[in-house]
Formats: structure tokens, C-alpha cells, sequence
């Protein structure tokens, strides 16, 4: 279970209270006034992402190894597209969880990403082999 669908919640509960607790209606004010601020500040950075996304190719990155090895377990969606600024070519069906993406680059090596619960678990980077050989070369990685 996902405790933030929890705390968040109750903590602004919280901060609304103890703003009328310590201030009265003007503390609500306060408060409500930095959460309206704290909410429209995630909101501005979401649209900088998608509009910097929606000028490149869908499931394109500059440069797939620079992608493997800035990726680490756990971070959104929203924080791969930021650092690739291309949304990802979905391999899964939607609604589907885990959620696969794609970014190709121009070399076509690829790094293939799996998100369980909106969270980055495992990633794979395939990097084709020269001319003259057989097969893929992968390095993959995930949380222990």
C-alpha cells in the first residue's frame, strides 16, 4: 500500500489546523496560500517537460548509454521524460502495470524501462553489435 495516498492528505489536514490553531483564519489563508503556491510550482515544471517533449520524436534520447547510466531505481516517469525530453515509445497495452517505454537513439541502441506503480523498477539497455556479428549485446539493471 502506498502511503502517500495517506499522509499527504493528513499533513495538509494538519497544516490547515495548526494554521487556525496558531493564527486563526488568517493562518488558514497563510497556509492555503503555500500549498496553492507548492501545488502550482509542480505544475509549471510538469508543463516545461511536456512542452520540451512534445518538440522531439516519440521514444527518441540523444545518447541511450548516457540514459542507462543516469537512470536510478525509483524515480517517476516525469523524471526520465525530463531527462530524456521525449516521451517514451509504450510497449505495454495502456493501463497495463508495469508500464514498458522505449528510447531509441540514432545508433538504434535502445533502453528499454519498466515502471511498477508509477515508479522506475528495471531498465535494460541493447546495444547493436558491430558489423560482422551475431547477436545483441545487453547490460541490464535493476534493484538488487
Amino acid at each position: 500500500m502506498n502511503l502517500r495516498k495517506i499522509l499527504v492528505p493528513v499533513g495538509v489536514v494538519g497544516l490547515v489546523v495548526f494554521g487556525f490553531v496558531a493564527y486563526g483564519w488568517p493562518g488558514v489563508a497563510a497556509v492555503s496560500g503555500g500549498l496553492v503556491m507548492w501545488a502550482l510550482l509542480h505544475f509549471t515544471r510538469l508543463v516545461n517537460v511536456m512542452k520540451k517533449a512534445a518538440k522531439r520524436p516519440i521514444g527518441y534520447v540523444g545518447s541511450a548509454v548516457m540514459l542507462n547510466a543516469r537512470l536510478t531505481e525509483g524515480v517517476n516517469l516525469m523524471h526520465v521524460v525530463a531527462m530524456t525530453q521525449a516521451l517514451g515509445e509504450p510497449l505495454s497495452s495502456d493501463g497495463a502495470d508495469p508500464e514498458v517505454y522505449r528510447w531509441t537513439d540514432g545508433t538504434r541502441s535502445h533502453v528499454t524501462c519498466e515502471f511498477r506503480g508509477g515508479k522506475l523498477a528495471k531498465w535494460t539497455l541493447v546495444r547493436p553489435e558491430a558489423e560482422g556479428s551475431d547477436g545483441d549485446a545487453t547490460a541490464s539493471r535493476a534493484a538488487p
